[in-house]
Formats: C-alpha cells, sequence, structure tokens
C-alpha cells in the first residue's frame, strides 16, 4: 500500500524522535487529525485550545529535543503563532503541521470560512514566515524533499518550521524519494585555527571563567561542555535563561551572574577573569542583568552553534560540538581561581508557625523542596526571577520562557514536559496566579494523561511585575478577578489531587511534605502580600529608569 504524504512525514517526525503531537483538530486538517490518530508510533495530545498546543508542543521539545503542534487553517494556526514565535527565540526545533482547504477550493478563490474572505490562501504562511525557519506546502511531487530540507533547517538552526497539507494532497500517496541531508561538518581549517586562537588566548590567561548557555542545551550538548569543563578545570557561572544548563552541585559552580543587578560577588568574579568564554549564551536584556553586565569583547570568547569569535575574529563553519570536543583533547588542566560556593545558595529558610508568608522565607522553601532530576518550570514575571537564584540539585533542570516572556507559557509547557518525561522524573511548576488565568483550563491535560505533577501557585493578588515596573502601581489594569484556585484541578477532572490553599509559614512546610510524599498530582496555592517580591524583581522596580534609557 501506498505511503500517503501526511503519512511519511509523520513517519519521519517518528524517525527523528517525535512521539507525541499537540494539537486542536479542525475539518480542513482532519487528514493530518486523522493520520496522527492512526500512527502506530505518535499519539496525538488534544490541548483545550491552540495557543497551549503551541506552548505544550514548547515544553515537550525542552524535555525531549524536538516537538509538534496540528492546527487547522487560519484560525488555528494563528492561535498558535505567539507560541511558534516563542519556540523561535528559545531554539526549539518544533514542527508546525496545517491543515488547509483543498487544492480547487484554493484555485477558485472561493470564500470559505476560516478565511478572511477575500480568496487569498497563502496569506497565513506569510504571516508565519518571521517566527519560523523554513517553510513548504507539501505536495505528494515535493513531500520527500522538502520535509528532508525542513529537517535539516530545523535542527541546524533549532527553530521552529511550518509544513502545510492541503486536504485534497496530504492524503494522496508520495512521487519519489530523497535521502536525509547530512549534518554539517566543520571546515577543517576553521576549526584548527579557532582552536590554536582559543588556546592561545587561554593560554596566556591567569584566570578564566566560562558562561554556558542555554543553545548547548537546546543542540544536547551540556555532556561535550561539561567534559570540556572538567578536563580544562575551568570554572563557570550561569545566566538567567541559561540556568540549569550544567549541574549546579559542582564545585567549579560559580553561581549566577547577572550584571551590576544581583550577586555582586560573582559580578566581580566574571567580569574580573582575564577571559570569560561564552558557549552559546545570548547576552539579551536579561541575561546581561538590563545591560549591566561589562564583558571586555577583547577578553571573550564567544563560541555559537556553526560559528566562534576569538580576539576580534569570527570563525565561520566551525561547529560547536567539533570546537568543544577539540578544546578538551588539547588544553591542558589547570588550577583556575574559583570563587567561595557559599554565594550559590539562597539563604536558609526563616520563620515558622504563624509567620505569613514573604518572598524571602518562600523562595528558599522552594529551593529545598527541589528534588534531583526534577523539571522545574518556572512562570514568566516574579516567580522565575525569584527561582533563577535556587541551586538546583544533581540533575534538576530549569525552564522558562525568559526572552519571549508570554505570560501563560508555563502551564501548558509544563503539560508537555510531563508528557515527555514519563521516565519517571518529576515535573514542578511554579507559576503566578496572574500568568496562570491565561492558560489554567490546560491544568485539566494533567488528569486526562495521568501526569502527576506539583504545581504552586503564588497569589499576590494581582499582576506584581506589572505593579513593580509601571508608574502607578495600584492601577485597575493590575488586578485580576478573584479565583479559588485550589479548587481547580477537580474542576478540572484531577479527581485524585492532593490540594491545598495556604497563607502561613505552618501551612506550607505541612503542604509541602505532603506533596512531597502524596504519590498524585498536587496544586497548592500559596497567598501572600501583594507586594512580597524577590530581589531582583526589587531591583528592577528602583532601576526601571535607568535600566532600559538607551
Amino acid at each position: 500500500m501506498s505511503t500517503t504524504v501526511i503519512q511519511h512525514v509523520l513517519n519521519r517526525l517518528r524517525d527523528i524522535g517525535v512521539r507525541h503531537v499537540f494539537g486542536v483538530p479542525g475539518d480542513y486538517a482532519f487528514p493530518v487529525n486523522d493520520a496522527i490518530a492512526e500512527h502506530p508510533d505518535i499519539q496525538w495530545i488534544g490541548s483545550c485550545n491552540e495557543l497551549n498546543a503551541g506552548y505544550s508542543a514548547d515544553g515537550y521539545a525542552r524535555v525531549h529535543g524536538v516537538g509538534a503542534v496540528s492546527t487547522t487553517y487560519g484560525v488555528g494556526e494563528l492561535s498558535a503563532i505567539n507560541a511558534v514565535a516563542g519556540a523561535y527565540t528559545d531554539h526549539l526545533p518544533v514542527f508546525h503541521l496545517v491543515g488547509m482547504p483543498k487544492m480547487p477550493v484554493q484555485a477558485h478563490h472561493s470564500i470559505v470560512h476560516h478565511t478572511l474572505g477575500n480568496g487569498e490562501f497563502d496569506l497565513f504562511r506569510k504571516m508565519s514566515e518571521t517566527v519560523v525557519c523554513a517553510s513548504a506546502i507539501m505536495t505528494p511531487q515535493n513531500v520527500a524533499s522538502e520535509v528532508e530540507r525542513l529537517i535539516a533547517a530545523a535542527f541546524y538552526h533549532r527553530r521552529p518550521v511550518y509544513m502545510a497539507f492541503p486536504a485534497d494532497l496530504a492524503t494522496m500517496p508520495v512521487v519519489g524519494s530523497a535521502q536525509p541531508i547530512p549534518a554539517p561538518a566543520s571546515d577543517p581549517a576553521q576549526l584548527d585555527a579557532a582552536v590554536e586562537a582559543v588556546a592561545d588566548m587561554l593560554g596566556r590567561a591567569k584566570s578564566a571563567c566560562a558562561l554556558p548557555g542555554v543553545l548547548t542545551a537546546r543542540s544536547g550538548l551540556a555532556p561535550e561542555v561539561q567534559r570540556f569543563l572538567d578536563a580544562t578545570g575551568m570554572p563557570f557561572a550561569t545566566m538567567m535563561a541559561d540556568k540549569g544548563v550544567l549541574n549546579e552541585e559542582q564545585p567549579a559552580y560559580s553561581g549566577m551572574y547577572d550584571g551590576k543587578l544581583m550577586n555582586e560577588g560573582v559580578r566581580r568574579f566574571v567580569e574580573g577573569s582575564d577571559v570569560v568564554v561564552l558557549i552559546g549564551a545570548l547576552m539579551h536584556d536579561f541575561n546581561s542583568g538590563a545591560f549591566t553586565a561589562n564583558l571586555d569583547p577583547g577578553r571573550t570568547i564567544d563560541i555559537r552553534h556553526h560559528h566562534v569569535s576569538v580576539d576580534g575574529m569570527t570563525y565561520q563553519s566551525v561547529e560547536m560540538k567539533d570546537l568543544l570536543a577539540a578544546l578538551t583533547g588539547k588544553l591542558p588542566r589547570r588550577q583556575w581561581p574559583h570563587i567561595s560556593t557559599e554565594v550559590t545558595r539562597m539563604a536558609p529558610a526563616g520563620g515558622s508557625g504563624g509567620d505569613s508568608i514573604t518572598a524571602e522565607n518562600l523562595y528558599p522553601r522552594w529551593e529545598d523542596f527541589l528534588e534531583p532530576d526534577d523539571i522545574l518550570v518556572a512562570e514568566t514575571g516574579t516567580v522565575s526571577m525569584g527561582l533563577a537564584f535556587a541551586k538546583l540539585p544533581s540533575g534538576a533542570t530549569f525552564h522558562n520562557q525568559t526572552l519571549w516572556g508570554s505570560i501563560g507559557w508555563a502551564t501548558p509547557a509544563a503539560v508537555g514536559a510531563a508528557i515527555a518525561a514519563r521516565d519517571g522524573r518529576r515535573v514542578v511548576l511554579i507559576t503566578g496566579e496572574g500568568s496562570h488565568q491565561l492558560t489554567a483550563q490546560e491544568i485539566s491535560q494533567f488528569g486526562r494523561y495521568g501526569l502527576r505533577p506539583v504545581v504552586f501557585v503564588l497569589n499576590n493578588h494581582g499582576y506584581l511585575i506589572e505593579r513593580l515596573l509601571c508608574k502607578h502601581p495600584d492601577i485597575a489594569y493590575n488586578d485580576l478577578a478573584n479565583w479559588r484556585y485550589s479548587e481547580l484541578p477537580k474542576a478540572l477532572g484531577c479527581e485524585d489531587w492532593f490540594t491545598a490553599r495556604v497563607s502561613t509559614l505552618a501551612e506550607l512546610d505541612q503542604a509541602m511534605d505532603a506533596a512531597g510524599k502524596a504519590g498524585t498530582g498536587c496544586y497548592i496555592e500559596v497567598m501572600t502580600d501583594t507586594y512580597t517580591a524577590p530581589p531582583l524583581a526589587g531591583q528592577l522596580h528602583d532601576n526601571i529608569e535607568s535600566l532600559y534609557s538607551t
């Protein structure tokens, strides 16, 4: 029996690791939906809406390395485009599968539903082109080659791609064949020159510090980075978007670097090093302490996916994996200066009994709650600003949509992460109630698919980060409708979950202890004062006028 267009695409997605597709069905997408549901190796995961499906594919890709989302034409794909943009900024290879009207409908410029009523059918693909690295409309004649092109592009750039399937063409047999496109190889001369330049710069240095970034995790190269650091003895720090890329329970870890905003000891150590080695790290506003970081380009080695910059020279066609392997084999181990590990932990969790819950006693408790190999999903806003400075236990990872910062991302992203992590790793979702209101319905998927996360919802009566950054903190747009959050899981089908609403430290400690032993999904609503905030959020509040003035 011949393989159809959509079957061929799904087979290739299976080959590269996709085991689940998140989505919402639609009539133009029925051929795609049917093929996914009938595929022996891929499971359809229904989402509450397309935006949430995209967020879930994002979370899945963070844990699994690749993700996929399926939507219908127009209304569905535009609902998902915000999530696809977030995946783009976070360098996640997410495949967006879109079902389109049949070709005769398009050829006749028919006025049909889910369109703008103008007979044009290429508009929405064009809208998506700015947030994907490649796109194609799949036909029987081109699908064999186009799917290979899009797979290669997604993994080369570590970005989403867009695949459209006209409903009639999706079920037609594939014409022709094509071989997978090999991964790029380093240019030998450029690689040798880059290795010598890096070795020379480090050889002249008396101190050095690495800043491994999230791009190493996206490429699956964290083990290679760890081997490089082990071989050279070099210490490392991390920035906000890069937290958890490497194990923080090792002597080489020097803490969180956030420019002048936080951790003065870490700032002096990093900026005072003779050489700073950026490995897949991006210096955007949250990674640079709102651009207060002061890294001398003349003393910085910047290693990216496919090139490296050293001492004013950029060496193209140098693959990160090849460069790290060559440096690991060439550079000697040295006794580089290290920073005291005391700066890498939060202050001990204080308070007890009937004390109110504050940022000062809450975030250290969350740090203590984390276990080895946990997957921590932290929502945009004050929650992630506090958790970024918690020290993670061995094997734990930290996920936050730092650069794109779309509130509501975390809840469905945690669903995707939990689907991907059915190997027993625990997912811990910590979100503010304002963000949670955007996507809270996706809690239902945890119950539907038998997932057992631990969810903390920080209820501080409004948009705290907005209150801290705007001119009038108590203005109406920072207020929220009051929900009974701790009752949501049962209403959304999570019947056997442990739930609690806590407002004192005694209640919090008891609930966290119960959550650690529950063996079910857990959902804890944490009540705090309106303005209790972690230090980084306070720093942004105190310095907002000067930080973004240029």
